[in-house]
């Protein structure tokens, strides 16, 4: 069959989605100057089909404007079309940047930050997902032959990840049955959150093509494992040097480190409303099922709502390069890079206040008395989206870092999505959410 070239301009929306305009390839080269015309409400199209409680209604016109360095051109070499797409940056009609572009949020965080501070942000985005073509076996876990039965699907994912530009550093099986992770290498912020998204379409790609579907829902059953998305994160200065290790402080943890961290369990349950963000992603932040649970620090802790990653000491690995944290309360259904600015935004307030290191437990929460997690200021995260909207909604620091449109846009979008589901029973919610991420 003979076929047209086709390329998508494209964007993540409120409801971590992936949306935008196709256009014939012959085109590329002056859509690139120009862009592609976009509308305000799209911002609030649902995962689920219709419309969300918008504020622009019919009315507005924006442009999609690609960055060229997000480039995907994958051909699966099964006469299937390519996928050939851009992420972009929403702008006004004068190209000035759209007030609610996810990608102009975070990028405005990390111009704070660094104006203030000098530091950058390395990140990666650890990323589970489930597929449906492997076998359903309950002892599958990092077990060689869950690789071999889920057939082409690894290798295809992995040669497509490539072709897109994705710099891919682990592929397992994990935990839960047909479940596995991802993992690529650290990369300024905004290509960490550009590399997310770019993941998790290709692997949605190859699994089409096998006639399958791969999943990143947070759960796709209430009593089943979830699917996280932990955000890790290292601090580095304009010199270009890592700055969140330090030999001689307590765990390695450098004081602008412990002040950044001690920012984000600061506000953590307000965050959750953006990290967090669906009506399943609750099921999965409880205690005791490897998730984050309580604003607590954690040394190598998965159960920690932050944690300190290990650094490996094998011969001529320098630990100041790998050292990061890692925060755990974060899922697929929130758009990466609203998820990344917050973090961002707590981080800094954390340093501006001088927030105290916060303590490292070894002790899990969950087991701690009222008055000795009072002690240590560790709080249990939100147990609903409505809690944790709430928490957004009582927290003057975190509201004030998002123009007030955005604010309202976001909040509208997601008490109305909690009406839209909010009849439906937890495993009916999972497998709607399953269906659409």
């Amino acid at each position: 069959m003979f076929r047209d070239d086709f390329v998508m301009f494209c964007y993540g929306d409120i409801a971590g989605q992936v949306r935008g305009k196709g256009f014939p390839g012959r085109d590329l080269e002056a859509r690139m100057a120009k862009g592609i015309g976009w509308t305000p409400t799209n911002i609030n199209i649902s995962a689920f089909g219709p419309i969300g409680d918008s504020p622009f209604g019919a009315y507005g016109d924006l442009i999609l404007m690609p960055d060229p360095e997000t480039k995907v051109l994958v051909d699966f070499g099964d006469g299937s079309p390519r996928e050939h797409f851009y992420l972009c940056d929403v702008l006004e009609t004068d190209c000035t940047p759209w007030i609610c572009c996810p990608r102009t949020f975070l990028k405005r965080a990390l111009d704070d930050l660094a104006r203030e501070t000098g530091l950058r942000i390395m990140a990666a985005l650890e990323q589970e997902f489930v597929y449906s073509g492997a076998e359903a076996n309950a002892a599958s876990a990092y077990n060689l032959a869950s690789v071999r039965r889920h057939g082409e699907f690894g290798g295809a994912f992995l040669h497509a990840a490539r072709m897109a530009g994705i710099d891919i550093d682990s592929y397992l099986p994990e935990f839960g049955p047909r479940q596995y992770e991802v993992t690529y290498r650290p990369a300024p912020a905004v290509r960490a959150a550009d590399c997310a998204i770019i993941v998790r379409e290709i692997a949605r790609a190859t699994a089409h093509r096998l006639g399958h579907q791969a999943t990143f829902a947070p759960i796709t059953a209430a009593n089943g494992v979830g699917n996280g998305v932990h955000i890790h994160m290292s601090l580095w200065d304009d010199a270009g040097r890592p700055v969140t290790y330090d030999a001689a402080a307590p765990r390695g943890l450098s004081a602008n480190a412990a002040q950044f961290i001690a920012g984000i369990l600061h506000h953590m349950p307000a965050l959750c409303a953006i990290t967090a963000p669906s009506l399943v992603s609750y099921l999965r932040l409880t205690p005791y099922r490897w998730s984050a649970s309580f604003t607590n620090l954690g040394y190598r802790d998965r159960e920690a709502g932050v944690r300190i990653a290990p650094v490996f000491e094998t011969r001529g690995a320098a630990p100041a390069e790998q050292y990061n944290f890692e925060y755990r309360a974060a899922d697929a259904a929130a758009n990466p890079y609203l998820a990344l600015a917050v973090l961002v935004r707590a981080g800094l307030e954390g340093i501006r206040q001088r927030l105290a290191a916060p303590p490292v437990v070894d002790v899990h929460p969950a087991e701690m008395s009222p008055d000795e997690l009072t002690r240590l200021g560790i709080a249990r995260l939100p147990q609903s989206l409505d809690e944790s909207l709430r928490a957004l909604e009582a927290n003057d620091t975190v509201r004030g870092w998002f123009p007030p449109p955005l604010y309202e846009t976001y909040m509208r979008y997601k008490r109305w999505e909690m009406e839209y589901l909010g009849e439906l029973s937890p495993d009916e919610l999972c497998r709607r959410y399953a269906e659409v991420y």
